[in-house]
């Protein structure tokens, strides 16, 4: 969530800080409309928010819905408030509101994105490209960059099925030379990597560690293809940025939100499921976190 809020802030072009804040017990298990002094709720071990008050505030995730507003109050207005993501309050009360279509969310000041807002650019992808040119030029083609993320709420992603879509991966390569960029998500977990990594038997494939430097842009960068499982809003959006066909894996699960984001993409053109061999298609790379910046640069009569 802090990536979207990030990658906005650099898309607005304005100079920005971090502010990652704290509520005190009990007022984080309780909803913002209750909280009265909302400022005041913070830990010291989290970062403050005092005086002088911005120009733009960018806030995401319901524990942030309070003290956005209360910053927007303190500052009489001269604060103009960005919420990523559905506040579970009224929408008017922010400056904008920016939530995925497939929230359903709507009002005058609510922006629907097809899909998560992120920091990957063209700009980053060049750079990323020529930084790790070396260890992924050499790879056989299609390069294919795989996106594994893992169990949440909605989908499941354990040991079994990261086994079945490495032995999907090792019959790829069989059929078409791909050459295999893997990285992991926070949620992936040791097991289910060594599990996909274990079914891929002769498949050439380069899998991050999670060792510094992150390849994660690399990847996306070479790709000629790419492969991201259904659970992340995140890595499907990212992808998109790349312009390559992006294929997603099925996975044990789904929620109807989940189907609504996907039906989306491949209503719009933008993706395919992954049935085992790559699809070759054409879409204008996806850029919704341009679009918001140019509309939060309108507002703060910067365009």
């Amino acid at each position: 969530m802090e990536n979207q809020c990030v990658g906005l802030a650099e898309r607005i072009g304005l100079p920005f800080a971090i502010k990652r804040i704290r509520p005190r017990v009990p007022w984080r298990w309780l909803p913002p409309a209750l909280w009265p002094m909302p400022l005041a709720t913070l830990e010291p071990a989290g970062d403050r928010l005092a005086p002088p008050w911005p120009r733009l505030l960018i806030g995401t995730g319901r524990l942030a819905v309070g003290p956005v507003l209360a910053v927007a109050r303190a500052s009489g207005g001269a604060t103009f408030t960005v919420q990523l993501q559905d506040p579970r309050v009224s929408a008017d009360r922010f400056g904008l509101v920016v939530a995925p279509a497939h929230d359903r969310l709507q009002g005058r000041n609510v922006i629907a994105t097809l899909g998560a807002l992120h920091g990957v650019t063209a700009d980053k992808l060049a750079g990323a490209r020529r930084t790790f040119a070396d260890g992924l030029g050499q790879l056989p083609r299609p390069r294919v960059a795989v996106l594994v993320g893992g169990t949440n709420r909605a989908y499941r992603l354990g040991p079994a099925e990261a086994r079945a879509l490495g032995h999907a991966l090792a019959a790829l390569a069989r059929t078409s030379g791909a050459g295999f960029m893997i990285t992991p998500s926070r949620r992936t977990g040791a097991a289910q990597m060594k599990a996909l990594a274990g079914a891929l038997g002769d498949a050439v494939a380069v899998v991050w560690d999670g060792r510094p430097p992150n390849p994660y842009l690399g990847y996306l960068a070479w790709a000629d293809a790419v492969i991201v499982t259904a659970d992340s809003v995140n890595m499907t959006s990212e992808a998109l940025a790349t312009g390559a066909p992006v294929h997603v894996a099925a996975l044990p699960g789904g929620s109807a939100k989940f189907r609504r984001f996907h039906d989306a993409l491949a209503r719009h053109g933008y993706t395919r499921p992954f049935k085992g061999v790559l699809e070759s298609w054409r879409y204008g790379p996806l850029d919704e976190t341009g679009r918001v910046a140019g509309e939060v640069r309108a507002r703060l009569g910067l365009a």
